[in-house]
């Protein structure tokens, strides 16, 4: 059926109903005249607004009554969740001297997995944020940095400024997702190869984008495992075996650093996950100094 342009449509038929027939242009159109279509009574002057009748005052309408703003929506309406700021994490403070130390499998934590390339540090942090008893991130800086799509500086390609402006955008990124995150009481552990020659961009970038209260973690196999497992690697992840022997050289620094070393060299991933746990447990009673 066609109707004029501009007539509402009819009113959709429900189940369980016969055909409709009460519908008419002239219910939505009252000034309209259709053959056989029933007229209503026409309204006297008196009951049109602004129009007077013959002998009745004239003078300005009353003002219609002021309409009420809508009620807010009950407070258990879903659709808007506020979200604490992120702000710095602070230095997790040492329980007393009485207190049993805090588990660190149901604190909420900040956690750097520092480590070459090829020495597990992704492998551990997802199974490490999986198995915990309280909800926990991954951010691997890697995955941030390759949300570059067109442009992404690849330092396989040659270490130049593009690539070193990328890496520290990634970490201010993760550094920011971290403290959202953890100020929502969501734990982050975070992953990057992390340079002990370099503290004020690399340890330090993070203790800037995260804040004091981030517990770094050294994951540091020996040269032969760590070169087995890059040859496992596949597209732009998968570096030289000259590159990556480069790489563990300068981690070796850590030693003497200070900061927990794990040498995973022997340990599958759940072995490594444990003794981390064991060294966050060591961290949070007396946090590092770095």
């Amino acid at each position: 059926m066609q109707h004029a342009v501009g007539s509402p449509l009819p009113p959709p038929h429900q189940p369980g109903q016969g055909p409709v027939t009460d519908w008419s242009p002239t219910a939505h159109h009252p000034g309209a005249h259709h053959p056989g279509a029933q007229r209503g009574p026409v309204p006297t002057p008196h009951q049109v607004p602004g129009f007077a009748a013959p002998g009745t005052p004239t003078g300005p309408l009353p003002p219609s009554p002021p309409q009420q703003a809508p009620a807010p929506p009950p407070a258990d309406t879903t659709g808007h969740v506020p979200l604490p700021p992120g702000g710095p994490v602070a230095v997790p403070s040492a329980p007393p001297a009485t207190a049993t130390a805090p588990d660190p499998t149901t604190t909420t934590l900040a956690v750097l997995l520092i480590g070459p390339a090829g020495a597990g540090k992704t492998s551990v942090a997802k199974y490490w944020a999986d198995h915990r008893r309280v909800p926990t991130a991954h951010i691997s800086l890697d995955d941030v940095r390759e949300w570059v799509r067109s442009g992404f500086a690849d330092p396989q390609s040659g270490w130049n400024d593009h690539s070193e402006a990328q890496y520290r955008l990634a970490r201010r990124t993760c550094g920011f997702a971290a403290r959202n995150f953890l100020a929502n009481g969501i734990s982050c552990i975070l992953d990057d190869a992390v340079f002990p020659d370099r503290p004020v961009v690399g340890l330090g970038g993070w203790k800037r984008h995260v804040g004091p209260g981030l517990l770094p973690v050294v994951l540091l196999p020996g040269l032969d495992v760590v070169l087995e497992r890059n040859a496992e690697r596949t597209g732009n992840r998968r570096l030289t075996d000259e590159e990556v022997a480069r790489i563990h050289g300068r981690m070796a620094g850590w030693y003497g650093s200070g900061l927990p070393i794990i040498d995973n060299s022997q340990l599958d991933v759940p072995a490594t996950a444990r003794v981390l746990d064991d060294v966050l447990a060591r961290a949070i009673a007396s946090p590092p100094n770095w």
